[in-house]
């Protein structure tokens, strides 16, 4: 028919902003979680476009000062929030971090994006009281924000050694899958 064109149907964007933990460090970036996710996506036939902003080694006060600017490049629907680990690694004020959290939180959703909070747990050698206080204020963010949360980014294998690299904190490609289906349960349900 003339004049008549097919409709398009306009892939909506999910944007991942976190640490070396979503960055594939150590790894190929078609290797990472994050192009596991993307595949899925293609496969699956959801219309989602995944842009990557992690880096390695940030912190919540780094994701604060570039959260405006990756919201303005990337214009997503849905943001994976996936920092904190470096500021409990690094033994920082874990007031800060969660302040830095909602205002990330904050900032995605004046941009439109539901958020989708994922958290982590450090290493034992920290004592108790702040790797309590750590793990509890991604549970805390997530319940006063009303977000979508995965309490552990690394669950089913962090005690695994064979599924990290040399460092044993970055892991290996054989965990990118399982770290997929951890965030995969939680994302799901927020692809309409």
């Amino acid at each position: 028919m003339l004049g008549v064109t097919p409709l398009t149907v306009a892939a909506r964007n999910i944007l991942v902003f976190g640490d070396s933990l979503s960055a594939a460090y150590g790894l190929h970036q078609s290797e990472g979680w994050v192009s596991l996710l993307e595949q899925r996506l293609q496969k699956e036939k959801v219309l989602y476009k995944v842009a990557n902003a992690s880096l390695s080694g940030e912190t919540t006060a780094g994701g604060v000062s570039r959260i405006n600017d990756a919201l303005k490049a990337h214009r997503p629907n849905i943001v994976i929030l996936e920092l904190g680990a470096n500021d409990g690694l690094r033994g920082q004020d874990l007031g800060a971090m969660r302040r830095n959290l909602e205002k990330m939180v904050e900032a995605s959703r004046r941009a439109n994006a539901q958020v989708l909070l994922i958290g982590m747990r450090l290493p034992p050698n920290y004592g108790p009281a702040y790797t309590e206080k750590f793990q509890r204020t991604f549970v805390e963010v997530a319940r006063e924000k009303k977000l979508p949360h995965v309490p552990f980014l690394l669950e089913g294998f962090a005690e695994n050694v064979a599924y990290f690299q040399g460092d044993r904190v970055h892991p290996t490609r054989e965990a990118q899958a399982l770290i997929l289906e951890t965030v995969w349960k939680e994302l799901k349900p927020l692809l309409k």
